[in-house]
């Protein structure tokens, strides 16, 4: 009984002092921790992402064909298109890859411009917080700075003709929607879709472990919300 008394007492003890760890935190301290992380998750996803098969060689972010192209295209390299279907896919993941590198400016800027308030919510703000924050303050820049890199892939590769035989074909068996048909806008939105995928995962892994990352402010900040 004395045993479970000691244990209890000082498993109470330990909570608290855990349960405190955030409110400890100074606003500075927690400023710093969140940039840090944010910087590394930027880093990580531009720098994976930005690259030869970044994105092509990435089942997770791989860009596919648009909408019910997916369903049909079988049956279009079967009737002799696959070289049209697997140039687009190249190019489209090739855009995304080029398209992403722009970004780290933005991101940056973002991160910069982080105030206490951004900080209070990315700390409470679950295992995504931080990839919330960029997406709500960089998705319109980055948008508008990834479209026309996207433009000129496609413009220079001639893909728009590709994709336009693959589309006519496809929309000769009902199988394509208008929103499909720009093909320039859905590039752009898989490739923030992959930036962002990459962020949150980088997020994710510096809250798992944040001991892990080797810094130690890092293990503070995430050490004390995840108490």
């Amino acid at each position: 009984m004395r045993r479970l008394l000691i244990a209890l007492v000082f498993g109470f003890a330990s909570h608290t002092t855990l349960a405190l760890g955030l409110a400890d935190l100074s606003p500075q301290e927690s400023g710093s921790g969140l940039k840090e992380a944010l910087t590394r998750g930027a880093e990580f996803a531009v720098s994976n992402l930005g690259k030869q098969d970044g994105f092509m060689g990435n089942p997770k972010v791989r860009i596919p064909l648009p909408g019910n192209l997916q369903k049909v295209e079988k049956l279009l390299k079967s009737i002799g298109m696959g070289k049209q279907i697997d140039s687009l896919e190249l190019t489209m993941n090739r855009a995304a890859e080029q398209a992403v590198v722009e970004a780290k400016p933005i991101l940056v800027d973002a991160i910069k411009h982080m105030s206490v308030q951004d900080a209070a919510g990315i700390l409470t703000g679950g295992d995504d917080g931080a990839t919330q924050y960029m997406k709500r303050t960089t998705s319109e820049p980055i948008h508008a700075k990834f479209l026309p890199i996207v433009k000129r892939a496609t413009e220079k590769l001639k893909v728009a003709d590709q994709y336009n035989k693959v589309a006519r074909k496809a929309a000769s068996v009902g199988m394509i929607d208008k929103q499909d048909a720009d093909l320039d806008g859905y590039i752009t939105h898989k490739a923030m879709d992959g930036l962002y995928l990459m962020i949150a995962e980088q997020e994710r892994s510096i809250r798992k472990d944040p001991i892990g990352t080797g810094s130690k402010l890092l293990g503070k900040v995430f050490g004390a919300v995840g108490h």
